[in-house]
This record gives C-alpha cells, structure tokens and sequence, in this order.
C-alpha cells in the first residue's frame, strides 16, 4: 500500500512540474511575440519618422535621415531574405554568419548617425558628410551583394528543379499514352488468333481426300464396264 501511496505522489509531483514547465513555455513564448510586436511597431514609427525628416527637412539633418534609412532599409532586406533561404538551403549559414558581422558596423553607424541628428554643431556634421556617406555606402553595397546572391542561388534551385520536374511529367505522360500505340496492334493479333485457331486445328478442303462412297459421277462421264474373265 505505500509504494501505491508512493508512485500516486510521484505521478502528483511529475504531472506539476510538467504543468508549470509548460506555463512557463507558454509565458516565455508569449512575452516573446509581445516582445516581437513592440520591436516591429517601434521600427515602423522609426522608419516613418526618418521618411518624414528626409523629405521634410534640408540640409544635413535630412541627409542623415536619408541615410539612416537607406541603412535600415538594406539591412532589414538582407536580414529577411537570408533567414527565409537558410531554412532550405543550409549553405547559407556562412553567408548569415557574414551577415552578422555586417550588422554590427550597421548598428554602430546607424548609432552615430542618430547622435549626430541631435548634434547642435552643423558645420562640423557637415565636415563628416562625405565620410558618413561612404561608410553608409559600402556597408549597403555588402549587404545588396549578400541579398542578390542569395536570391539567385534561389532562383537556380528553383530553376533546376522546375526542369527535373518537366522532364519527369514529359517521361510519365509518355508512358501513359504508350498504350494507344500498342492497343490496335494487340487488338488485331488477339482477333488474328481467335478467328485462325480454329480453321488450323481442320485439315484445308483442299487436302482432305475424297470419300469413294460420297462420289457422284456427272451425267457425261460413262461408267466403267465390268470386268468380265472368261
């Protein structure tokens, strides 16, 4: 009776620690959405304000939001068209391992740029334009590559096997139309053996001897006189 007592705890306890495993799988996934949700909705405020700025401000504080959002823009590209390929392709895991490398100098020139934005000093931001331009400009270059590449790589997958698939369908359409080249030609060997079988197994009117007995002589033929012996 105790070890009765005993396995009926031990299930108590193990089907709580589960239950409480599970709530807090759930809650970590939730907060995780939640968290997602928040991230995603502060971009999308970010990127509509740095779209307001660039159009709506001149001079140096509308050509870092420029290119704040050129950055972004690329980057986030980059980073969604990798994930969705690496999924398929397991080659990909090096080219996002790159990637990552990339983001890092993104993020510190994406930093940089939205303090200069607050920076009072015009003239001096304006001294650093060219070389904010470029380091913007090489870091977008490399992550376009990136993107590219693996879009045709893509696109040669899908490619080839699109082709492998056609000459698969090409193949059993084939064999599913190769009956109606055999069926006339089995349909008239079949018929040829059912109507020959049995005038094969009867001698031809031609050779079968004549019965002495059924013989009819024609009116024009004289009979044979008896032999008479003397």
């Amino acid at each position: 009776m105790e070890a009765v007592i005993l396995i009926l705890t031990l299930l108590f306890v193990a089907l709580m620690a589960l239950g409480v495993y599970a709530g807090v799988k759930t809650v970590r996934a939730a907060k995780r959405g939640v968290d997602r949700t928040i991230t995603q909705a502060r971009r999308s405020v970010e990127d509509t304000t740095l779209r307001a700025k660039s159009y709506g401000q001149p001079g140096v504080p509308g050509e870092l939001a420029q290119l704040r959002l050129k950055l972004r823009t690329s980057m986030r590209a980059t980073q969604d068209v990798l994930d969705a390929g690496v999924v398929q392709d397991a080659s990909l895991s090096e080219s996002l391992g790159l990637f990552e490398r990339l983001s890092a100098h993104g993020h510190e020139l994406d930093n940089d740029l939205k303090r200069l934005e607050r920076e009072p000093d015009r003239a001096t931001v304006a001294r650093l334009m060219p070389s904010l331009r470029e380091r913007t400009e090489r870091i977008t270059h490399s992550a376009e590559s990136l993107r590219w590449a693996a879009r045709d790589r893509a696109e040669q997958f899908a490619g080839d096997d699109l082709a492998a698939l056609n000459a698969q369908i090409d193949l059993e359409a084939g064999a599913l139309r190769h009956w109606t080249a055999e069926e006339p030609t089995a349909q008239r060997e079949t018929a040829g053996h059912e109507w020959s079988g049995p005038v094969d197994e009867k001698t031809p009117p031609s050779l079968t001897p004549p019965d002495p007995r059924l013989r009819t002589d024609h009116p024009w033929q004289k009979s044979a006189r008896p032999e008479t012996t003397n």
